[in-house]
């Protein structure tokens, strides 16, 4: 029996189908998904400190201690600053439920002058009022500490991956009958560092400007802002505006709509600059992602595993990227619509 190959449309259907399947059996399990991801890839950013020191003849368990010992401050200094930052601001907001009635006060004054009728102004006012306001900040922080809270589970799986990292490097290193999959990951790997490395130093250079610019203008818990930029700096294309808007509403709050548009100001022009002009220089092509992409993967990895998935988005897209795509030596067509670049032609 001669074989027949399966109709282009068919493929195309099924395979469709199984990634529908897939991600929403993903995103059932999303609390245990999320942080095994979250752990592989903090293990491969501090992969090249183990590299380091295996080089340099260090012990077996200093190989394994170091680089989980560096991952495990970050995350608890992390985890420390936001709690106590979050404490600060659930006992700051209540107070300002007084501004808040003045400011009300005041744009009714302003819209009763300007010919806006009492009945659209009281349905607008019944629909924005001070407990809806605070109750947004007070989920947008919450939604942060959701992603690190199964820290115990996090640092199980980053102990028991530090563990076996020796071992999986010299498998991968050996290449077995996959060399293309072997190949694949070792770019994976290599992108997400770079990613992580330039994400990060961007998104410190942005923490820091905007603390400073919040603490000129006297807006409450500027390092709580600060924090918060350089969380919402690996949330490609949204993260910015995520990151505005609690200190935004805050200052509104606190000083009227001039502070408020002040921030917004200082905001744009420090992270706009940084993030969309002098941040893609840097990163390159190290994400091999097109914009469409990036943003079509912050949609649908936000989708599966929440909050998490979108700090993961760029790290999960190249992983799928390294297991679907670049592992085939035939998909380079599927490659080059991904990252928006023209295949080489050979």
């Amino acid at each position: 029996m001669s074989d027949q190959s399966m109709p282009r449309t068919l493929a195309i259907l099924l395979g469709m189908a199984c990634a529908v399947v897939t991600l929403f059996g993903v995103r059932e399990v999303a609390s245990i998904v999320g942080p095994v991801v979250l752990a592989l890839v903090l293990v491969v950013a501090v992969a090249p400190v183990r590299d380091w020191l295996r080089d340099h003849k260090a012990p077996g368990w200093i190989q394994v201690a170091v680089p989980f010992l560096i991952v495990l401050l970050v995350l608890l200094a992390m985890v420390g600053v936001l709690t106590i930052s979050a404490t600060e601001l659930a006992s700051l907001l209540p107070a300002y439920t007084n501004q808040f009635q003045q400011l009300v006060n005041n744009a009714e004054h302003f819209a009763t002058t300007h010919g806006i009728s009492n009945a659209q102004l009281n349905k607008l006012i019944q629909s924005f009022d001070p407990a809806k306001v605070i109750g947004i900040l007070q989920s947008l922080l919450s939604s942060v500490l959701d992603v690190l809270s199964g820290l115990f589970l996090i640092v199980v799986l980053l102990l028991a991956m530090c563990l076996d990292a020796p071992v999986t490097a010299k498998i991968l290193s050996s290449g077995g009958d996959k060399p293309h999959l072997v190949t694949a990951l070792a770019t994976f790997a290599h992108k997400t560092r770079r990613y992580l490395i330039v994400s990060t130093i961007f998104g410190l250079i942005c923490a820091v400007l905007d603390v400073a610019a919040l603490s000129i203008l006297e807006v409450p818990l500027p390092f709580l802002w600060g924090v918060l930029a350089l969380i919402t700096n690996y949330i490609p294309n949204v993260g910015f505006v995520l990151g505005l808007i609690p200190p935004a509403m805050l200052a509104l709050l606190n000083g009227g709509v001039k502070q408020m548009l002040l921030v917004i100001a200082a905001y744009c022009v420090i992270n706009v600059v940084i993030q969309s002009f002098i941040q893609p220089k840097f990163l390159g092509d190290a994400v091999g992602l097109s914009t469409t992409m990036t943003f079509v993967s912050l949609v649908v990895w936000a989708f599966v595993l929440g909050p998490l998935g979108a700090l993961l988005a760029i790290p999960l897209s190249l992983l799928t990227r390294a297991l679907l795509v670049d592992s085939d030596p035939n998909a380079r067509w599927a490659a080059a619509l991904i990252s928006g670049t023209p295949p080489s032609r050979t």
